[in-house]
């Protein structure tokens, strides 16, 4: 299907890697000029190389930056002033005990996982408004609706981006722009693969046995019982920044594997 989405410009947070380089590659793979973002000059040139190689009618470009530091984020703003989609997908997060989790922690996860996505938000959101076509896009997470208490400063950050997304989509009233947030359930990444092998590194069991294994002990409540692929939620991020999704405002889009029980 084709998304209308070529020659687009896109910039994607936190994309060398898990969701958010899955989400760089099905936006390139529908002709969109991607911005690769991490804090590593390196693995961002490496995703560059990766997407031109596979998609070469496209233009990715390396916009390097640790997006937390405000001087940084400044520079990388000055250098693309214009994008067409803004994908906030950069996030950390950590099983932490609420005992553990001290100011420190709390305004580390408020700056990374709210404030930068705000402050990019905040600088393109008038020139799409202006040019009435747009499209921002947050990445959250099951935990914002669902905290499961294993890392509640994590779960508060990515509520907040449903509030958030839902606040600003009612000042695209009227306009060709949209602001959704995209809620995807357990993900394989490159970590979580890591973890679930190093668990079972003394059994001989394919990876699939192992993460069926997995998700019938630890996450039983998953209708799936599989990790979703961080590429399912690229397709979905596509169609979500496509022309064909104009109708999704400040919709909190779960991808959950089935992961909440309710019905909102």
């Amino acid at each position: 299907m084709d998304m209308g989405l070529k020659n687009k410009k896109a910039l994607v947070t936190g994309s060398t890697k898990g969701i958010g380089k899955a989400i760089a590659l099905e936006l390139a793979r529908e002709g969109v000029h991607v911005l690769i973002n991490g804090r590593s000059n390196e693995e961002v040139e490496l995703t560059v190389r990766e997407i031109q190689a596979k998609f070469p009618d496209t233009r990715p470009q390396n916009a390097a930056a640790d997006l937390v530091d405000a001087q940084q984020r400044e520079a990388l703003l000055e250098k693309f002033p214009q994008v067409d989609i803004l994908v906030n997908s950069m996030g950390i997060y950590e099983i932490m005990s609420y005992d553990n989790v001290d100011d420190t922690v709390w305004e580390k996860y408020f700056r990374t996982n709210v404030l930068a996505a705000n402050s990019l938000t905040k600088f393109y959101m008038p020139s799409m408004l202006s040019g009435n076509y747009g499209r921002i896009l947050f990445i959250a997470s099951e935990e914002a609706v669902m905290p499961s208490g294993q890392m509640p400063h994590y779960a508060v950050t990515k509520s907040m981006l449903l509030s958030l997304s839902k606040s600003l989509s009612k000042l695209t009233k009227g306009a060709g722009v949209t602001v959704n947030t995209i809620m995807p359930g357990p993900t394989l990444s490159e970590n979580v693969q890591m973890i679930i092998e190093s668990m079972y590194s003394n059994e001989e069991m394919t990876f699939e046995a192992k993460e069926k294994d997995f998700m019938n002990k630890n996450l039983p409540q998953s209708e799936i019982q599989r990790f979703i692929r961080p590429m399912e939620i690229g397709r979905l991020a596509a169609f979500i920044c496509s022309p064909y999704a104009s109708a999704f405002k400040g919709s909190p889009i779960r991808m959950d594997g089935g992961m909440v029980p309710t019905i909102f």
